[in-house]
């Protein structure tokens, strides 16, 4: 396929996840699709641009489907949430290298997610439900502003329940009159809970860039080095395919050197952000 050229796609289905972020289940009109675990797609709404999107659906689904958790920011997400199921949209891709399954095949796997970069996440979190023998431990720690802030609420019980794991769940704060039985504060008073070592754990981290930053301090500080700790840089992405420039990050592009990178790969850039 022509990575330039949109292919047509149609929303097939709308649901909300919380009062910014909506999750849109879309089919392509030409054939089926594939894409990894952490990649992403150029949306398109006819008229008015392009966004870069993560895929947060499971690959095995992608013949039938793919999902993308969008949050409401800009012209083109305003645009998409005004559309309705039925309508045609322009996807390109997939694009990026994705997380690196291969690498956490038999090993203890710690899941950090802040905000929507939780969208980033949920196909490593599917993919640990459908082959839960591929993997070690497995422990997901979520943090959002607000209890109602959290995405995929419906799926906690059904993460909660995966053997050898656990799903831990903070927020910054809870509005008066909410009911929360979990942790408040940031996610990285999360880490003195975990049961995952240095010794044979891999980190997926996907956020806020001010969360990654304090999540791999502390995590190095844990004992985790640099190319074990995996980040999703997710960041101006306009064009997909490395020929725009407004994602670079010292000499690597976003778009196709990432968007997941070891924080070894960002350590010594000059304009790093982690």
């Amino acid at each position: 396929m022509n990575p330039y050229i949109p292919r047509k796609a149609i929303i097939r289905s709308i649901r909300d996840e919380t009062p910014d972020i909506k999750t849109f289940r879309i089919e392509f009109k030409d054939g089926s699709f594939s894409f990894k675990p952490g990649q992403f797609v150029m949306v398109s709404v006819l008229g008015v641009g392009e966004s870069a999107i993560s895929i947060s659906s499971h690959p095995e689904d992608a013949d039938k489907f793919i999902e993308l958790s969008v949050r409401k920011v800009g012209n083109v997400t305003g645009s998409l949430f005004k559309l309705k199921p039925g309508s045609t949209i322009g996807i390109r891709g997939p694009f990026g290298n994705g997380w690196p399954v291969d690498k956490a095949l038999g090993r203890d796997l710690l899941i950090v997610g802040g905000g929507c970069g939780q969208g980033d996440l949920r196909p490593i979190i599917l993919d640990v439900l459908r082959h839960r023998d591929r993997y070690g431990r497995v422990e997901v720690l979520y943090g959002a502003r607000t209890p109602q802030d959290l995405m995929f609420r419906y799926e906690h019980e059904l993460w909660a329940s995966v053997p050898e794991g656990c799903l831990m769940l903070t927020v910054d704060g809870v509005p008066p009159g909410v009911e929360w039985r979990h942790n408040v504060g940031v996610v990285t008073t999360l880490f003195e809970k975990t049961a995952i070592k240095p010794e044979n754990g891999l980190v997926f981290i996907c956020g806020p860039e001010i969360m990654m930053h304090f999540a791999v301090k502390g995590l190095t500080a844990m004992g985790f080095k640099g190319d074990q700790i995996y980040l999703s840089m997710e960041r101006r992405m306009k064009c997909g395919v490395g020929k725009c420039g407004h994602c670079q990050i010292g000499g690597k592009y976003v778009c196709k050197d990432g968007p997941v990178f070891t924080y070894d790969d960002l350590a010594f850039e000059p304009d790093r952000v982690v």
